[in-house]
């Protein structure tokens, strides 16, 4: 029916797959398909006479090397910029109906989309039920995976699964709902103390999950579990068949829309008990509920449950990025003799891989969090830079290289950023890296009173940089999994609007990550992972708890890039104290075993 439509119709092919996962399996990677742009965010809109991409300054770089004439590049957040919703409501003027998937996009993104189309006078937002780009592709297409499912343990998870749910149902019927339907593939891992394998670098399976004051139910493809995963589960979950879910909700959907009352607002007749969904849960399952009257839309409670990690959780982040600290000082150590002395030619690549490598022989490693970027000069300042065979530099000693990568061990999930020089950098390189070294201290030293959000720390890291007429365009942290997404909600440190909606709290893990790029020419950025805790203070205004921070990054600061002068006494006090900590912390991966290593370590962490 909808095809029939094709001919005046615009179509939005967001990044996302029906679980709005960041980071996707390839065989949802449409949006890359149709345009060649392959970062991680990004929202292609294809109309019968042109096409345009929108991505955030991140990738603009990227993107303005991987799109082709055919594209027009939104580049969102400058001035004069539309977003990819208004550039679409433009086009759509005339009547013009839109299409998208209706499983790929939110129902609240959906409901903003379809107002702005209706403003220009557009047509209808319409739910395609075959995904166009799916057609283009045909037999093309990858597969959809089908990696099996584990057990995590629960002395890495911290918390028996029952006892999740328990906590859950307490939410449940706080809210008097009728249950919760859960489509984000982490919550559904977390909840459940269950990891897999079906994305890349993120240890998550393809699955829903429906949980109602009575009953937990998990839709995946049986072939997944085996014996251990039954067994665990016991007779506590049920499993469907995973495209069961759009069956079973509709009819459960029914069956509460029996028993209603009347909505004082519209006066329409409502169920007395909805259905919870996540507002990160697709537009498609809203529908099949009977749309925004008949459910409850609301930030997930396993979300932020997920987010405060509990005492097993946040010790193991600090061992784990013990033994991650360690691979990074043995790698650099590597690479310096390598292009130093050896004068041997490596890649951007061939350096990555002896980076996972090492990281592969320590305890609980499983793999990596997200493609290593390894990137050295001008490559540095293309913020999510992705080195491939053949497609790549050769890293050269004399201008800087810039390493943000992570790893995924069973105790926890790690992601650092370091940027180095190995020959003689100038005097812009240091000043700038210098500025970006007392944003991180700045951000991780704070003191602040429970109920502050991550927009309003924002500025800590960006100061110094303000201070000359610098910035990034990125956030400067955002929430990291336990042993799950290096990228977490909803939690973060930023000017997204959704960091304006939850406060920090003492449990959270994020990144602290100011950077200063030049187009063409060089890109910094130092990456740490803190942890929020409470603290005393000497007073207590508004009786409220006060939080601040601890880091568990355990590797040295690049000396070389370090200009003394712009750094206050205090701030030399920490740097000398965080040096300190990670010397002593992960010198024994080295004494007596590794003397290039501990050369290394010894001079980059010495007193300044």
């Amino acid at each position: 029916m909808l095809d029939n439509a094709i001919v005046d119709r615009l179509q939005v092919v967001p990044s996302e797959d029906s679980h709005q996962s960041e980071y996707i399996a390839p065989c949802d990677a449409r949006r890359a398909h149709i345009c060649g742009f392959t970062g991680s965010a990004g929202t292609a809109v294809i109309t019968l006479e042109k096409a345009a991409l929108a991505t955030d300054g991140r990738y603009f770089n990227q993107a303005s090397k991987q799109l082709d004439s055919n594209w027009v590049l939104l580049k969102q957040g400058l001035e004069d910029v539309p977003t990819w919703q208004e550039w679409t409501a433009e086009q759509s003027e005339g009547g013009k109906v839109v299409g998208v998937d209706s499983t790929v996009i939110t129902a609240p993104d959906a409901r903003k989309l379809a107002e702005k189309i209706k403003k220009k006078g557009g047509g209808k937002l319409v739910g395609v039920e075959t995904n166009l780009v799916d057609r283009v592709w045909g037999k093309e297409r990858p597969p959809r995976p089908n990696e099996p499912v584990k057990v995590l343990d629960v002395q890495f998870s911290g918390k028996k699964f029952q006892e999740k749910l328990e906590d859950l149902r307490k939410e449940l019927e706080k809210k008097k709902s009728a249950g919760l339907i859960v489509s984000m593939l982490d919550e559904i891992a977390w909840l459940y103390n269950l990891r897999g394998n079906d994305i890349p670098y993120n240890p998550v399976f393809f699955s829903y999950a429906i949980i109602t004051p009575t009953t937990a139910t998990i839709y995946v493809d049986s072939s997944k579990l085996d014996p251990e995963v039954h067994s665990h589960l016991g007779d506590t979950v049920h499993i469907r068949p995973y495209n069961a879910i759009f069956d079973d909700v509709k009819v459960m959907g029914e069956s509460v829309q029996t028993e209603t009352t009347t909505n004082e607002d519209s006066k329409a007749e409502v169920p007395k008990r909805k259905f919870m969904i996540s507002t990160k849960a697709s537009w498609a399952l809203s529908l099949i509920l009977g749309g925004e009257d008949k459910v409850d839309e609301l930030r997930s409670p396993i979300g932020d449950a997920k987010a405060i990690k509990n005492k097993t959780e946040l010790e193991g982040m600090r061992q784990c990025h013990i033994r991650d600290g360690a691979a990074l000082s043995e790698y650099f150590a590597w690479l310096e003799e390598q292009l130093v002395g050896k004068e041997t030619k490596l890649d951007e690549v061939e350096a990555a891989d002896k980076l996972e490598q090492i990281r592969s022989k320590h305890e609980n490693f499983v793999g990596l969090s997200f493609d290593t970027i390894s990137s050295t000069g001008a490559n540095a300042a293309v913020i999510h830079y992705k080195p491939e065979p053949g497609n790549c530099s050769t890293i050269d000693p004399k201008a800087i290289y810039l390493c943000d990568s992570g790893a995924q061990y069973l105790d926890g999930t790690t992601d650092t950023t370091r940027t180095l020089h190995f020959g003689e950098p100038t005097e812009l390189e240091r000043k700038a890296y210098t500025l970006v070294l007392k944003g991180v201290i700045a951000l991780e030293t704070v003191v602040f009173p429970k109920g502050t959000n991550g927009l309003a720390l924002d500025t800590l890291a960006r100061q110094f940089l303000w201070t000359e007429g610098l910035d990034y365009r990125h956030g400067t942290g955002h929430g990291v999994g336990s042993y799950l997404n290096v990228h977490e909600g909803p939690i973060g440190v930023g000017t997204r609007v959704q960091y304006t909606e939850v406060a920090l709290s003492a449990g959270n893990v994020i990144s602290d990550e100011p950077g200063y790029y030049e187009d063409g020419n060089f890109g910094i950025r130092i990456e740490n992972i803190i942890m929020a805790k409470e603290v005393q203070t000497t007073h207590s205004f508004g009786d409220k708890p006060w939080l601040s921070f601890e880091h568990v990054t355990m590797v040295p600061m690049c000396r070389k890039l370090i200009d003394e002068k712009y750094l206050t006494p205090k701030e030399v006090t920490w740097l000398n104290k965080y040096h300190a900590e990670v010397l002593d912390k992960t010198k024994s991966y080295f004494e007596g075993r590794d003397e290039r290593t501990m050369k290394w370590l010894e001079r980059e962490t010495q007193r300044i």
